[in-house]
């Protein structure tokens, strides 16, 4: 046997999908672990990717992405923002997390710092490990209202301090940025000349009238920090790996370069799809918004009548992030009893870091009958078991 890297070591594995392998021994199992949307992508994103192949759209293209492509997320950005954005501000990625690991390996060197909530997407963790750079957590609280504060950024700022991430809404929590917020954050990073990522994948998932508000539409903000976004939530296309990263044209530059090495290109009837789904009626859009929005009712509303269950209303997402600590119980443990006594499977809170402690992470992704029976027999388990609560 040769030698394994330290870095295949010790790489963070996902608690996620192991939470689903466990699940697997029952045949009854809800799985309601996976953030991925039960919707089918819309016919007219794939009838455009069928005829894109029979028309031997399936040759190399260039590093950078499509022009057409690129052209489809400028009008988007220039569109939501009233900024103006070019196509050579935009690069075309393998989904969101490929873009994320772009704009990392844009800026990053060995040793320095990248800022991420805590608790926070666990693939943030694994790729600064993979560019020999080190994750400093900043706490977000549930008193407020699990969003990330520039006081809070501010207090573990470093000279080796060169990337915040940043994500709204928020996976797993369910919070949004409110424009102050975000303003605060920038205007904390230009300070400090420090770059920021916005992880902005679940943009069209903002419920009780409120809109999403973008880093890019703070004026100058696209000048040195970064917007990434992904098709995979918004349009149901988890499986095609599309998204996008915007920012200034020399990073793009830049990252186009990698991709070289990476990944070559995103094969280009996949993104004629993803232009159609950007520039076509979004119907569809509103119509899963709307789905998630009475299944975030389901979920909320049933946990909070649940003994030692206390959960905030999702503002974002498809997540809710119930405060299980009445229980006594690490979140590991509590995860494990619910799946072998009901045969629900839910997500530790502490796979998201530190501060998910004393919580789960619940997507309300599925059907509302999956997600009314997994409130069922939760709460049929709990009445039993817990009496004293």
């Amino acid at each position: 046997m040769y030698h394994w890297s330290e870095l295949s070591k010790n790489y963070p594995a996902s608690s996620i999908r192991k939470m689903a392998k466990l699940a697997a021994q029952f045949d009854d199992t809800l799985m309601l672990t996976m953030g991925e949307p039960n919707f089918e992508t819309p016919e007219y994103i794939k009838k455009t990717g069928q005829d894109a192949i029979a028309a031997n759209h399936t040759h190399y293209g260039p590093n950078v992405g499509e022009f057409t492509f690129q052209q489809a997320v400028a009008k988007k950005y220039t569109d939501q923002t009233g900024i103006p954005f070019e196509p050579d501000e935009v690069m075309a990625t393998f989904g969101g997390t490929e873009g994320i690991l772009h704009v990392m390996m844009s800026i990053l060197n060995p040793g320095d710092e990248v800022i991420i909530a805590d608790p926070s997407y666990p693939n943030y963790l694994g790729q600064i490990m993979l560019l020999g750079a080190k994750v400093v957590p900043v706490p977000v609280y549930e008193e407020n209202s699990f969003k990330m504060q520039a006081a809070d950024i501010e207090q573990v700022l470093t000279d080796k301090t060169r990337l915040i991430i940043l994500n709204t809404p928020n996976n797993p929590m369910g919070s949004i940025l409110d424009p102050s917020d975000m303003e605060a954050i920038v205007a904390l990073a230009d300070r400090h000349q420090i770059a920021i990522l916005s992880d902005e994948v679940y943009e069209s998932l903002i419920y009780d009238g409120k809109k999403h508000f973008s880093l890019f539409q703070i004026p100058g903000a696209k000048e040195n920090h970064f917007v990434v976004n992904s098709l995979s939530k918004t349009y149901a296309m988890t499986g095609w790996r599309i998204g996008y990263v915007v920012g200034n044209h020399e990073a793009i530059d830049r990252m186009a370069e990698f991709r070289e090495g990476v990944g070559f290109c995103v094969p280009p009837f996949i993104q004629e799809a993803a232009i159609a789904a950007i520039t076509g009626p979004q119907d569809d859009v509103q119509y899963f918004l709307e789905q998630y929005d009475r299944r975030r009712h389901i979920i909320v509303d049933g946990l909070n009548q649940i003994p030692g269950f206390k959960c905030l209303g999702t503002e974002g997402a498809f997540y809710a992030f119930p405060n299980i600590k009445a229980f006594g119980k690490s979140s590991y443990d509590f995860a494990m009893e619910i799946l072998t006594e009901t045969h629900v499977a839910l997500t530790p809170g502490s796979a998201f870091g530190k501060m998910g402690e004393g919580y789960l992470r619940i997507p309300f992704a599925e059907s509302e009958e999956v997600l009314q029976e997994a409130v069922d027999r939760i709460k049929a388990y709990i009445v039993k078991t817990y009496p004293h609560l």
